[in-house]
C-alpha cells in the first residue's frame, strides 16, 4: 500500500476504480455461487457486511459498537468448521487481489489520460532550464548518467508466477474494456474472457508445494524481463530523448542509456547453501542465452521490415562482401555448424560419396519460363521475408521453385546417400550416422539451412535483409554455443562467427541506421531498429548482469585453510595490520597462491569454485563481487587475492588470459557498528597505494560502497537505522573525496518501510547531499520487482522516476541539515530511540517467546517463497532470524512494530525537552527527517491496534500479556508524537487517496487477520494438521495481498 507507487493520491481515480473494483468483485461472486453454492456465499456477505460496519463505527469515533462488532465478526468466524475457513480466507484473498489489479490498472490509465505528469523527464527537465540549468548542461547530465536497478530473489513475492500471470492477463481485460469503440457483443465476449480467468484463478491452487530452486528464482528474473522490461526500455529512452531535444535542442544518443539492470538471482549465496557455483555458472549461461534469444526475434521481425533495395555506398559493400563470401565458401562449410569431431565423423563416413555441387547452378533462382539469354526475368522473382523457400535445382540448368515437405525432402536425400556409399558403409555404420544426424539438434538447423535459397550478386537485392541475414546466423551460432556450454560440451566454434560482446551485434545494426538515414528513410530507421539499438545499449550480451555476494566469513575460512596449508598459521588470528600486510604482498606477486595439490573441506572448495567460476566466465557476465558483514579494509582485499589467484591459476590451465579483468569488489556494511566505521574502512583502503592504483586503472577511479537497509533496522530500530545510513554516506562520500576517487553508494533497499522501502522519488531526494552524483545503484525486491515493473507502462513510469531523482539529486541536491543543532537534536533522539528498541527486542527476556506466540513467523517457513533459509545460523535468537521473516511476521498482525518501535520514545524526549518547534522546523525544511517521519506516518496508517490486540488475546500466554499491553501504548504514543511533528491531525492526511485505498480493503482483510487467528489457535494445538497448515498459509497470502507488501 505505500512501497508500489509514488504518486498513488494523484493517479487514482475513484471512480472508475470503483467501478473496476464492481465489475470484477461481481464476476467473482457470480463465479463463487457457481463453485461454492449460494448457502456459503450468503455467510460471506454476512461476514463482509460485519467487517464493514465495524469500519464504518470506528472511522466515526464510536469505539464501543465497533469493539462489539468485531467480537462478533470473531464468534462467527471461530465457529465455522476446517473447510468454510479455508474457502472464506480463499474469497477474502481473492477479493484482495482483484482490487490490486484495479489500482494498477488505473494507475496506466491516469497515466496514460494526462497530458502532463509530474515527475516525468519532460516535466523535470523543464523545471531545471527554467531553474537556470543550461541546456548543455542538462544534456551532459543525463547522458553521463548511470543507474543501475539490481533484481533480487529476497523471498518476499508471495504470489506463484502462474497466478502472476493470470492476474497481468486480467489486466489487459480490464485494459481492453476501456476503449471506447467497444460494441456490446464485444463487451459480453470480453466478460465471458474474464469470468474464465477468474474460474481458472479459483481452480488454481494458491500455494507453493516446493522451494523455488536459485535456478528458478533467476527464471522468474529474467521472465520480468521479457514480459515486460523488454518492451519498457525503447519506450521510456525514447521518452527521455524527446524530452531531452524539447528541453536542449538535442536527442539522446542512440547507444546512450541511463539505466541497466542487474540481478542478484544465482549469484547471492550469503547464508543460502543451495546457490553453488555450478548455480552461478547455469544462471549467467542461461542469461546469455535468454539475451540472444530475445535479439533472434528481433533481427527476424527486422529483416521483415527493411525490404527496401536503397541503402548507402557501406550496406552496398557489406552486402556484397557477406554475398562474395557465401559463394566462395562450399555448400557444405556455408552451412555447417557442428563440431569438428562431428565433422570429420561424417566426412569419414561419406569418403566414397561423390561431392555435392559447390554452388546452385547459374540462374537456378529464376523462374523456368524465363528466357536463357535474358538478364531479368519479366516476372519478378517473388521473395518472402522468414520463410524457408527454396527453388529445387535441375541439373539441366532451370529450376522449379515448387517447395517439397520437408520430410520428403529429408527422405528423398537419405535415399541417395544409402545408394552411394552403399559400397563404402555397413548398415551398422550407415544407422549410426543417421541416428547421429537424427539426434544432433544443431545438425537438423544445419540441414534445414540447406534448403534456404542463396542470395544471388544481381541488382534488385534487398541490402538489409542480407546484412542482417548475417547477424540473424551470427546470433543462432551464439545461442548454440551457449547450449553447448550449458550441456558441459566444449564449444570450439571459431570466434569470428559469434558474437560476444555487445559492439560486435551494436555495429551492423548501427551501419543499417545510418544508411536509412542518409537515405532519407528516418522515419524508418527510428522505428524498429532504433528499439533495438537501445536494447543492445541497455542490456547488453548478458541481458542481467549477476553480482556474487559472500559473507566476510567465508572468504576468511578459506584464507585459514590456504595459511594453515602453508604453515603460515592461521589467517584470522592475524592482526589487521598483519592481514594487510599479507595480502598486499601477495597481490603483488606473479605467482598463484593457492597449490594445486591442497584438499579441503566443501564450504571452502564451493568459495575457491566460485571464484574460479567467474574467472572462467569472464568480467563481463557478471557486475560486482559483494561482501556481506564487511567490517574492515582486509575483508576487500582478501576477495582481491581470491579473485586474482583463480585468474592467475585458471589462465596458466588455459595458456591464455581468463576473459575480462577482475569484478569491483563492494563492501556491504550492514549493522550500526560496521556503518559507523564505514568512512574509516574506506579511508584505510585508499590509503594503500596498490589499491588506490588498483581502483584508478581497472575501475576508472570508481569505488562502489553498498549500505544495507535491513539488518541495521533488525539491529537498532528504523529510526536510528535511517540516521546512521545518512551519517555512513556522508562519511563515504568524504572519504572518496579526500582520494580523489569517484563514489557510487549502493542502497541495498527492501520492500517494506521496515526494511527501508518507500516511493522512489522520496528516498532518493532524502539522499545526504554530495551522495548521489550522477550513479547510483539499488536493489528492487521481491513483490516490489513484479509491483514496479510488472507491466511495461508501470515499469515505463518507474524507470522516468528513478531517471527524474537521480537528476535533481545530482543537480539541485537536497539541502543539509540548516543548523548544527539540528544534528545534534537527532543524535538525542536516535540514542534515545535505539536504547527504548534494544531494551525491548534484546535485553527483555520475554520478548522472544512473545514474538512467536503474537505471531506466525514459526509457520512462515511453509510458505517456500524463497530458495534459502530464514536464519543466518541454526539459533532461535532474533540476532541470526532474517530481516525479511521478522518483518513479515509483524506485518501480519498489523501490528509493523520493527518500523516504529523507539522512534516514540525519542520524539517524546525531544518535545518534553522544549524542541517542538526545532522539530517542525526540521520537518518543513530538511528533505532527509521529512521523509523519515513521513514513512513512519505511512506505517502508523497501516497498523491496527484492535488486531494486534485481538492476536495477543487469543495466542499470546497471559503471563506475556502485559507485554503486548505496554507495546500498544508504544505504539499510541508514537503516533501522538510523528503527528505533533507532522502537523497532521491524523495519519495519512496528506495523502488521503492512500487512506482511502486501505479503507477499501479493510472489508476483506479483516476477516482474514481474524481467522488467522482462529487457524492459529487450533495449528498449535494440532500442528500436524496439514489442511490447517494450508488454510493458514493461505490467511498470509491474503494479508499480504491487503498490505501491498510482506517483508
Amino acid at each position: 500500500m505505500t512501497d508500489t507507487t509514488d504518486d498513488i493520491a494523484e493517479e487514482i481515480s475513484f471512480q472508475s476504480f470503483e467501478d473496476d473494483c464492481r465489475l470484477l468483485g461481481s464476476l467473482l461472486n457470480d463465479v463463487l455461487h457457481r463453485e461454492v453454492g449460494p448457502r456459503f456465499m450468503d455467510k460471506v456477505e454476512r461476514i463482509r457486511i460485519l467487517a464493514q460496519s465495524a469500519c464504518n463505527m470506528r472511522t466515526a469515533g464510536i469505539k464501543d459498537t465497533a469493539e462489539l462488532l468485531e467480537k462478533q465478526l470473531a464468534s462467527e468466524l471461530s465457529k465455522m468448521d476446517l473447510e468454510e475457513g479455508l474457502t472464506l480466507a480463499r474469497a477474502c484473498s481473492h477479493y484482495l487481489n482483484l482490487m490490486g489489479i484495479s489500482e494498477t490498472h488505473h494507475r496506466v490509465r491516469k497515466q496514460r489520460n494526462l497530458s502532463h505528469m509530474s515527475k516525468s523527464c519532460d516535466d523535470i527537465f523543464n523545471q531545471l532550464v527554467q531553474g537556470g540549468v543550461s541546456p548543455d548542461d542538462l544534456y551532459n547530465a543525463v547522458c553521463k548518467q548511470e543507474v543501475e536497478i539490481v533484481l533480487t530473489a529476497h523471498p518476499t513475492q508471495i504470489n506463484r508466477r502462474t497466478l502472476q500471470y493470470k492476474h497481468i492477463r486480467i489486466a489487459h481485460l480490464l485494459d481492453y474494456n476501456d476503449r471506447p469503440d467497444l460494441g456490446h457483443e464485444d463487451r459480453e465476449m470480453l466478460i465471458e474472457d474474464l469470468v474464465r480467468e477468474i474460474t481458472s484463478i479459483w481452480q488454481t491452487d494458491e500455494l507453493r508445494r516446493h522451494k523455488p530452486t536459485p535456478v528458478d528464482e533467476a527464471r522468474a528474473g529474467l521472465n520480468i524481463v521479457e514480459q515486460s522490461l523488454w518492451k519498457a526500455i525503447p519506450h521510456y529512452l525514447r521518452r527521455v530523448s524527446n524530452a531531452l531535444k524539447k528541453n536542449t535542442g538535442r536527442p539522446l544518443p542512440l547507444t546512450c542509456t541511463p539505466i541497466r539492470f542487474g540481478s542478484w538471482m544465482g549469484g547471492d549465496r550469503d547464508g543460502n547453501p543451495n546457490v553453488t557455483a555450478n548455480v552461478t555458472r547455469d544462471v549467467s549461461l542461461l542469461s546469455r542465452w535468454m539475451a540472444i534469444d530475445l535479439y533472434i526475434r528481433e533481427v527476424d521481425s527486422l529483416r521483415f521490415e527493411l525490404s527496401m533495395n536503397h541503402c548507402n555506398d557501406t550496406i552496398s559493400r557489406l552486402a556484397q562482401e557477406i554475398l562474395e563470401k557465401e559463394s566462395d565458401t562450399s555448400s557444405e562449410d556455408r552451412h555447417d555448424t557442428w563440431s569438428p569431431v562431428q565433422r570429420n565423423q561424417l566426412k569419414n563416413h561419406a569418403s566414397c560419396a561423390p561431392n555435392l555441387p559447390m554452388q546452385l547452378p547459374a540462374r537456378a533462382d529464376l523462374p523456368s519460363c524465363t528466357e536463357c539469354q535474358a538478364r531479368e526475368s519479366q516476372y519478378p522473382r517473388l521473395d518472402l521475408p522468414g520463410t524457408d523457400y527454396m527453388p529445387l535445382n535441375r541439373q539441366g540448368g532451370s529450376g522449379s521453385p515448387s517447395k517439397l515437405p520437408t520430410n520428403e525432402i529429408l527422405s528423398n536425400n537419405s535415399q541417395t546417400k544409402a545408394h552411394t556409399s552403399s559400397a563404402s558403409l555397413s548398415s551398422a555404420q550407415l544407422l549410426a550416422k543417421r541416428k547421429l544426424f537424427a539426434e544432433n539438434k544443431i545438425g537438423r538447423a544445419s540441414f534445414q539451412k540447406l534448403l534456404e535459397p542463396s542470395q544471388p550478386l544481381r541488382p534488385g537485392i534487398a541490402p538489409y535483409r542480407i546484412v542482417l541475414g548475417n547477424v540473424m546466423e551470427k546470433l543462432k551460432k551464439t545461442q548454440r554455443r551457449w547450449e553447448l556450454l550449458l550441456e558441459g560440451l566444449p564449444s570450439e566454434a571459431d570466434p569470428s562467427e559469434y558474437y560476444e560482446f555487445p559492439d560486435q551485434l551494436m555495429e551492423p545494426l548501427v551501419l543499417c541506421y545510418e544508411s536509412l538515414h542518409s537515405c532519407g528513410s528516418g522515419v524508418l530507421a527510428d522505428g524498429r531498429l532504433a528499439a533495438l539499438i537501445r536494447r543492445v545499449a541497455t542490456f547488453g550480451m548478458v541481458l542481467l548482469k549477476l553480482d556474487l555476494r559472500q559473507e566476510s566469513g567465508r572468504h576468511a575460512e578459506t584464507l585459514d585453510a590456504i595459511t594453515r596449508y602453508l604453515d603460515m598459521g592461521t589467517y584470522s588470528e592475524w592482526k589487521e595490520e598483519k592481514k594487510i600486510e599479507f595480502l598486499i604482498r601477495e597481490l603483488k606477486g606473479k605467482r598463484p597462491l593457492v597449490p594445486p595439490s591442497i584438499e579441503v573441506g566443501p564450504d571452502v572448495k564451493e568459495v575457491l569454485d566460485t571464484f574460479r567460476v567467474a574467472a572462467e566466465l569472464g568480467s563481463d557476465s557478471f557486475g560486482a563481487y559483494v561482501i556481506s558483514m564487511a567490517s574492515h579494509a582486509s575483508d576487500v582485499l582478501a576477495v582481491e587475492l581470491l579473485q586474482k589467484d583463480s585468474q592467475l591459476a585458471l589462465g596458466g590451465e588455459l595458456r591464455r588470459p581468463c576473459p575480462g579483468g577482475t569484478l569491483r569488489v563492494v563492501p556491504l556494511f550492514e549493522t550500526v557498528k560496521d556503518l559507523r566505521e564505514a568512512g574509516s574502512v574506506i579511508r584505510k583502503l585508499l590509503s594503500i597505494d596498490w589499491y588506490r592504483e588498483h581502483i584508478i586503472k581497472n575501475h576508472n577511479g570508481h569505488q562502489e560502497v553498498m549500505v544495507g537497509y535491513s539488518d541495521s533496522g533488525k539491529d537498532a530500530g528504523r529510526f536510528t537505522a535511517a540516521w546512521e545510513l545518512y551519517k555512513a554516506q556522508e562519511d563515504v562520500v568524504a572519504a572518496c573525496k579526500e582520494y580523489g576517487i569517484k563514489v557510487t553508494l549502493f542502497h541495498g533497499r527492501g520492500g517494506s518501510i521496515g526494511r527501508g522501502g518507500g516511493p522512489t522519488y522520496l528516498a532518493i531526494q532524502s539522499q545526504p547531499p554530495g551522495s548521489v552524483m550522477g550513479t547510483l545503484r539499488s536493489t528492487e525486491q521481491g513483490e516490489m520487482v513484479q509491483a514496479k515493473f510488472g507491466l511495461p507502462q508501470i515499469a515505463v513510469r518507474q524507470l522516468e522516476i528513478y531517471t527524474t531523482a537521480v537528476l535533481l539529486a545530482t543537480m539541485r541536491p537536497p539541502l543539509p541539515p540548516r543548523e548544527g543543532k539540528w544534528r545534534n537534536l537527532m543524535e538525542e533522539i536516535s540514542n534515545v530511540s535505539c536504547q527504548m528498541y534494544r531494551n525491548t527486542v534484546y535485553e527483555n527476556p520475554e520478548f522472544l517467546t512473545y514474538f512467536h506466540e503474537a505471531t506466525p513467523q514459526a509457520e512462515l517457513g511453509f510458505l517456500n517463497i524463497g530458495s534459502r533459509p530464514t536464519r543466518r545460523k541454526s539459533t532461535v535468537g532474533i540476532g541470526h532470524l532474517r530481516a525479511i521473516p521478522w518483518i513479515f511476521a509483524w506485518t501480519q498482525t498489523r501490528f509493523v512494530l520493527p518500523a516504529w518501535l523507539g522512534v516514540g520514545a525519542g520524539l517524546k524526549s525531544a518535545c518534553e525537552k522544549g524542541h517542538s518547534e526545532d522539530l517542525r522546523a526540521m520537518y518543513q525544511e530538511w528533505p532527509f527527517f521529512q521523509s523519515t517521519i513521513d514513512l513512519i506516518e505511512m506505517v502508523l496508517g497501516k497498523a491496527d491496534i484492535s488486531i494486534a490486540k485481538h492476536y495477543d488475546e487469543v495466542l499470546v500466554a497471559e503471563s506475556r500479556q502485559e507485554l503486548g499491553a505496554q507495546l500498544r501504548k508504544e505504539l499510541m504514543e508514537t503516533e501522538k508524537y510523528v503527528l505533533v511533528v507532522s502537523g497532521h491531525e491524523k495519519p495519512l492526511e496528506n495523502n488521503r487517496s492512500l487512506r482511502k485505498l486501505i479503507e477499501s480493503r479493510l472489508p476483506y482483510l479483516n476477516p482474514i487477520h481474524m481467522l488467522q487467528v482462529e487457524i492459529l489457535r487450533r495449528l498449535r494445538c494440532d500442528n500436524e494438521n496439514h489442511k490447517l497448515r494450508d488454510a493458514l498459509l493461505i490467511t498470509i497470502n491474503g494479508i499480504a495481498a491487503g498490505m501491498k507488501n510482506t517483508g
